[in-house]
């Protein structure tokens, strides 16, 4: 088999038909194998099996029950089952035409680069299949917001959003993988410096079907792009700002209301630790739980931290304050700034530590590797 076609799919039952004709007709003269991999809830596994009985080449199905990483989880799946080294990602929706696969393919096989991006922005590109202008602006928007924030490993890729590509999966480091939506390519390039050359494609409207576009998405990208470019601490820090503002907002409105001040500093501090746990637990830890403890066991740990945490910043704030006869605001930006780095130690290395099982190194070994894995994966400095 010389190349591995892997299409994520959704609801896409009424163009499968058509992608596999297509697709088969521009792969005359290439070993071809056609993956689909399927995360509906209509009839498109149906729909690839009928298809597939008469196809003119091997196509595949693999329906997952748990959609493990969105879009991302899926095309990894494929690259981890394709039989080809070399695999080529396309959506199934037919926005990315089959006819310019040749074209990727003749690039790919000059054997000097390790992906080949299919871009709407090089060379005579083009974006015209978005519905409508606010989704090309958005789509260019952020775009330069992602070159933007890699301008080393990106400097030669006009369309990192892209998900049209080939490569050659043994380039890339698929145990590395941590996909988190649908923007796999960006998660390869900024993981890992690849060698890359781009195709210009069309990019067209959809054969049918509405586009899975959503705010939901775009929340995912921005995730994602955190995590990417300042590893998990900085998505902890983000967190952590959003609580305080949170608590500040929740002090006043309860003061207002007529609700004693330590009272009221009382309820704004446990229900932002709370908040702040389940927010670290969807976008920050999340890759992590599998292994931890129970969500209950990892809950009153970190509950129990942060209140431990707050009777002792306080009393040191103070302390700060009457002996050394520094301003209250920068005491307690030195205590904030000293307890956020604790707290990231604590969570990484306690909350979220997985449950031991066998030989381990020593403590402190293990005290610097997790560490650094934490605090600096992945990232681009």
């Amino acid at each position: 088999m010389q190349l591995s076609i892997i299409v994520p799919t959704y609801n896409e039952a009424p163009n499968v038909a058509e992608l596999v004709q297509r697709v088969a007709s521009a792969t005359a003269g290439i070993e071809t194998e056609l993956i689909f991999v399927d995360d509906s809830t209509d009839a498109t596994p149906d729909e690839v099996r009928r298809v597939a009985a008469s196809a003119p080449l091997p196509v595949r199905l693999i329906h997952r029950e748990k959609r493990t990483g969105g879009l991302g989880g899926a095309v990894l799946e494929g690259f981890l089952t394709a039989e080809a080294d070399a695999c080529l990602v396309m959506d199934g929706d037919l926005q990315h035409p089959p006819e310019d696969i040749p074209a990727l393919w003749a690039r790919f096989r000059r054997g000097d680069v390790d992906v080949v991006v299919a871009s709407r922005y090089s060379g005579g590109g083009t974006s015209g299949g978005l519905s409508d202008r606010t989704r090309i602006a958005v789509s260019k928007a952020s775009t330069a917001l992602t070159r933007a924030m890699f301008p080393i490993r990106l400097k030669d890729v006009t369309d990192p959003m892209t998900g049209f590509f080939l490569v050659d999966r043994h380039a890339i480091e698929l145990d590395t993988l941590k996909p988190r939506g649908f923007k796999i390519l960006l998660e390869m390039l900024a993981r890992k410096n690849l060698r890359v050359a781009e195709v210009p494609f069309d990019f067209a409207g959809r054969h049918a079907g509405e586009s899975k576009a959503s705010m939901r998405q775009g929340f995912h990208f921005l995730t994602q792009l955190t995590l990417l470019r300042f590893g998990k601490m900085s998505l902890f820090a983000l967190i952590g700002a959003f609580g305080a503002v949170a608590n500040l907002a929740i002090m006043w409105g309860l003061t207002h209301a007529g609700v004693d001040y330590i009272v009221a500093a009382i309820i704004a501090a446990e229900t932002t630790i709370i908040g702040n746990f389940l927010l670290q637990e969807r976008y920050v830890f999340q890759d992590m739980t599998g292994a931890a403890s129970g969500v209950w066991s990892r809950f009153g740990k970190s509950f129990a931290f942060n209140n431990a945490e707050a009777l002792i910043r306080i009393p040191v704030l103070a302390f700060m304050v009457q002996t050394w006869h520094i301003s209250a605001v920068f005491a307690a930006a030195i205590t904030l700034i000293v307890a956020f780095f604790v707290r990231f130690m604590f969570h990484s290395l306690v909350v979220y530590a997985p449950q031991r099982a066998g030989a381990e190194p020593s403590r402190v070994r293990r005290f610097v590797e997790d560490l650094d894995s934490q605090a600096m994966s992945p990232g681009e400095l």
